[in-house]
Formats: C-alpha cells, structure tokens, sequence
C-alpha cells in the first residue's frame, strides 16, 4: 500500500497528529488488525519507533490492544475516534472556562488590573489608537465596545457582515437596549433580509447605500474595518477620539433615516 503524502498532511492536521502517528494509524486502518512488523512495513516507520507510536494511539484511543500473542492492533474506527476528540476537546474547552471564570478572583489578576490602570491613566485618551488583525480579535473588540456603552451605540455595516458577527452582535444588542443604551441601526443590503434582521431585534434599521463597517460607542469610541467583508482576513482599526467619532456619526446619520 503507497501511503499518500497529502492525506498524511491533512489527517495529520485535523486529528492533532505527529507524523509518524498519523502514518501508522493509516496503515493501521488499512489492515484493520495488523502487528507492529506489518504497520511498519506498510507505514515505512522504523519497526524501533512502531512500537512507541502504536502504544501512543493505543493510549489517545486510536487504536485497542488485540490479546494473544502475537501482540496485534485493532483500528478504531474514525467516526469513533473523532467523537472521542469532540467530548475531549468539549470537556477541556469547559474546564479551561471554569479556570477563566475564577480567575478574576485572584490577587495575580488584580495585580495585572493596577498595573494596566497604571499605565494607561497618564495617556490621552485621543492618543489611544490599534489595529486589529483576524475575526476573532475584531469580534472581542467589538463586543467589549457594545458592552461599554453608557449612552449610544451607533452600527452601520452591510447585511453580510451583520449576520456574520449575529452570535455577538444579537446579545450584546439586546443587554444594551436592556440598560437604556440608544442603539441606532444602519444596514446596507436587501431590503427583504434588513426586515428579518428587524424582526429578530427590537430595532428598526435604515437601510443604507454605503459599505462602510463602523462601530461607535458613546460618540466617543471607534472601530471602522479597513478591508472588505470578502477578504480573507479581517483588519479593523480602532480609536479613541471624540472629535472623529462624532464626526462619523454625524455622515451617517445624515445618510440614513431614525433608527428606534
């Protein structure tokens, strides 16, 4: 059996494999049941190395001890495997949360809060600017934006990128409106799908001809987006600066109709 070299790369990545890992699970799969001499000479990994890489399968639940003698490997199936990896990675996800969750309590985490107040009181606030690079860093920024506001939330995106961001945009919304923040809501984009955006929120949105990505907090804080929803990677910039951020609320009020 020829071994594919791209499908070792690609099983290697989705399952969290080394190398030699992923080639003898595969030439494991292939046999079904096989011994470390046979994987070895299908895999192509040294038969001293076979050993260690079959007993750390075995241990990650790739693989079952066969009991005999000869000692003999059982493949596991991959559906199976990859339920394993999904509660694994949910029960990790879930412990690293609960980890997070109390860290607030510690005296490290309020050390690290002085010494940030510390260092950031003696800045103008104009001064304040960042890029962001990928979705996730744009998305948290965004979110903490939303969840600062104490008086206004002014959004003008497309309908695209709205639906895109919907799973923090939606709630973030909705604790805004809850504590009396005014959220003003402009779309560019269908009309028809403006409306069911509309119906999922307590708003009701203007539609607009511009493009333009722009979120602005308190007519105080901005986060603009510098490339198009179609790229491949997302870059915002983000400011503190009263004087732009009122004057972009100004261009697209004056572009778009009252928001309720």
């Amino acid at each position: 059996m020829m071994i594919k070299q791209e499908l070792v790369k690609r099983i290697k990545e989705y399952f969290n494999l080394n190398i030699y890992e992923t080639k003898v699970w595969i030439a494991l799969l292939s046999k079904g049941i096989a011994s470390a001499g046979e994987i070895a000479a299908i895999s192509g990994v040294p038969r001293s190395r076979t050993y260690d890489v079959l007993e750390s399968l075995e241990k990650r639940g790739f693989a079952i001890i066969k009991i005999g003698k000869p000692v003999k490997y059982i493949a596991v199936k991959p559906t199976e495997v990859l339920e394993k990896m999904k509660s694994f990675t949910m029960q990790e996800a879930q412990e690293k949360v609960k980890n997070l969750s109390t860290l607030k309590d510690t005296t490290e985490y309020a050390e690290l809060e002085s010494l940030h107040k510390s260092g950031i009181s003696p800045i103008k606030t104009h001064e304040i600017t960042g890029s962001l690079r990928g979705r996730s860093n744009v998305i948290s920024r965004l979110r903490e934006l939303i969840q600062n506001a104490k008086k206004e939330i002014l959004i003008s995106t497309s309908v695209f990128d709205f639906e895109d961001k919907s799973r923090v945009l939606l709630p973030a919304i909705e604790r805004a409106i809850k504590n009396d923040v005014k959220v003003r809501l402009s779309l560019a984009g269908p009309i028809e799908k403006i409306k069911k955006i509309a119906a999922k929120i307590n708003l009701k949105p203007s539609q607009v001809e511009s493009e333009a990505r722009l979120f602005i907090s308190d007519k105080t804080e901005v986060l603009f987006m510098i490339t198009s929803e179609k790229s491949d990677e997302e870059i915002g910039i983000w400011l503190n600066s009263p004087f732009f951020a009122q004057s972009l609320a100004n261009i697209i009020e004056a572009g778009s109709s009252d928001g309720k």
